[in-house]
């Protein structure tokens, strides 16, 4: 199988081919950079393999929540190169991803909980909460937005640790979440790697889209994207 999955979701831009199971990167922080540096990883990464774009399979990418414009970005290149090569595109959740990146770095055991939050501005944050199992996340809540003073951790685990940039609220989190953290890592930041494992398995379990149902999901409701064709 051969799947490209991409994110532009936050200050980090990457790119990942995965090619039967082995998985090569390019990956930049350029908060301000996407648009520049997204296009020519892809072409990059096919040239390595020795690929074109009409041999991939399928597409992937970090749908959200994150950054409005960078989600834009990588939503509009993976529609028009789904469109364009009529091939399936499996989004993936920016939570999701980065709890994924919080099991590897941490060498979390299993059943651990990973709370994952991201700066959403306006005083709030993006709020995720994961399951180690079997090494990878498994949601236990519905992801959501909210101020930090309203975060909460679903019963199950009974060791949790933080991952993601919007952990620097902490201070303003309620005493009964952030004393059930045991650790946090503020740095990690979303890898088109990560994205590219989740998505191989559900692809496999047959949750792909189309290109014109492949949509970011920004969480806030107000926020409004026109999906091709006729954007």
């Amino acid at each position: 199988m051969k799947l490209l999955a991409l994110d532009t979701s936050s200050e980090g831009c990457s790119a990942a081919l995965l090619v039967d199971g082995e998985i090569s990167e390019h990956f930049e922080l350029a908060p301000r950079g996407h648009t520049r540096l997204l296009m020519p990883m892809v072409r990059e990464l096919l040239e390595e393999q020795q690929l074109v774009p009409a041999d991939l399979d399928a597409l992937a990418f970090a749908c959200g929540p994150g950054s409005f414009t960078g989600v834009r970005i990588a939503t509009g290149v993976v529609q028009g190169l789904a469109w364009g090569l009529n091939i399936p595109v499996v989004p993936v959740s920016s939570l999701e991803a980065v709890a994924l990146g919080a099991i590897e770095a941490m060498k979390l055991p299993e059943n651990s909980g990973i709370a994952v939050a991201f700066d959403a501005r306006m005083g709030e944050v993006y709020w995720g909460c994961f399951a180690a199992r079997a090494g990878l996340p498994v949601a236990l809540a519905k992801e959501r937005v909210c101020p930090p003073e309203a975060v909460t951790l679903p019963s199950g685990p009974e060791h949790w640790c933080g991952a993601g940039r919007g952990w620097h609220y902490r201070s303003a989190m309620a005493a009964e979440v952030s004393e059930r953290v045991d650790t946090v890592d503020e740095s990690l930041v979303l890898r088109a790697a990560w994205v590219a494992r989740l998505a191989v398995i559900a692809y496999e379990q047959d949750k792909t889209v189309p290109a014109e149902q492949a949509q970011p999901v920004y969480i806030r409701d107000e926020v409004t994207w026109k999906k091709l064709p006729g954007r």
